[in-house]
């Protein structure tokens, strides 16, 4: 029997509803706005439509959205600046920048620059090591967003056995802690893992977060797992994930496609931290 889909569009639309609420009730209530400031430095044209589509999307939901757009060759200083800057503004209440950072700027130096009461995607070390021991400001929006996918779907995770290929600090790192915290048995392979089939053919809820075009072939899916497919590669002319979508639906109990499925429930996640943060600093 084909998997079911699951659709991140349809699930980021009940979400998006939900936070809209909430934000007008700040700004009926309290008389504030949620804001959130997004860096984007290049012309890197993925990037670009990132931004683009969180800027939409915080209009649809009345979230102030400021986008600051920077040379593709500017000073690592003029970065930090503006973000000191924005730390200190406290009508600001997130702040994002896009990934990745042209190869002169050090990404970690730039990341950490972000107060962590203001770091809505989750990078700052602050926020990575207060996911360590289950209690983070803010959990990173990809991580986040898989972990509503599968709440979604009714996907029961703990005694689970989750297996997570990928290892990025964005993604991979993250998504393992949130399954474990969760009670899943949880393996981080890698690409250059030697015989990959073998562990992702134990999986019942495989993550793939590799950035290889169809890496993940039918061969190497239990049947029945949950497959979370985060991969994002342009293919032959489209825009493929790391599964080989078709062959691995077959066996799969619940799939997500890409696009429309794990990208638009990230941007949802991101504009639920930017609620968090905007709540927090109310209160403070």
């Amino acid at each position: 029997m084909p998997a079911q889909i699951l659709d991140g569009r349809e699930i980021a639309r009940r979400l998006q509803e939900e936070i809209k609420k909430e934000v007008t009730r700040l700004q009926r209530e309290l008389q504030v706005t949620p804001s959130l400031a997004v860096i984007l430095v290049g012309d890197d044209p993925a990037s670009a439509i990132y931004v683009r589509n969180k800027a939409r999307a915080c209009q649809e939901i009345g979230v102030k959205s400021d986008q600051y757009l920077l040379p593709a060759d500017v000073p690592e200083e003029t970065i930090l600046r503006l973000i000191d800057k924005l730390n200190g503004d406290q009508s600001v209440h997130g702040i994002l920048v896009q990934l990745p950072l042209p190869p002169h700027i050090e990404e970690r130096k730039v990341l950490e620059a972000v107060l962590p009461s203001k770091d809505v995607d989750g990078f700052h070390p602050a926020n990575l090591g207060g996911l360590l021991i289950g209690n983070p400001l803010f959990v990173a929006s990809t991580p986040a967003g898989i972990l509503e996918l599968l709440d979604q779907a009714g996907v029961m995770i703990e005694g689970k056995h989750a297996v997570v290929v990928g290892w990025s600090v964005i993604v991979g790192k993250p998504t393992a802690f949130l399954l474990l915290q969760r009670r899943a048995t949880v393996t981080v392979c890698q690409i250059w893992t030697q015989d990959l089939a073998f562990h992702t053919r134990q999986a019942d809820i495989l993550v793939v977060a590799a950035g290889k075009p169809k890496l993940i072939t039918a061969p190497m899916v239990k049947e029945g797992a949950v497959v979370i497919d985060v991969g994002i590669n342009r293919f032959e002319g489209r825009l493929v994930g790391d599964v080989d979508f078709a062959p691995v639906a077959e066996k799969a109990s619940f799939i997500t496609p890409v696009p429309g499925g794990v990208g638009p429930v990230t941007v949802a996640m991101l504009l639920r931290n930017t609620l968090e943060a905007c709540k927090r600093a109310c209160i403070a």
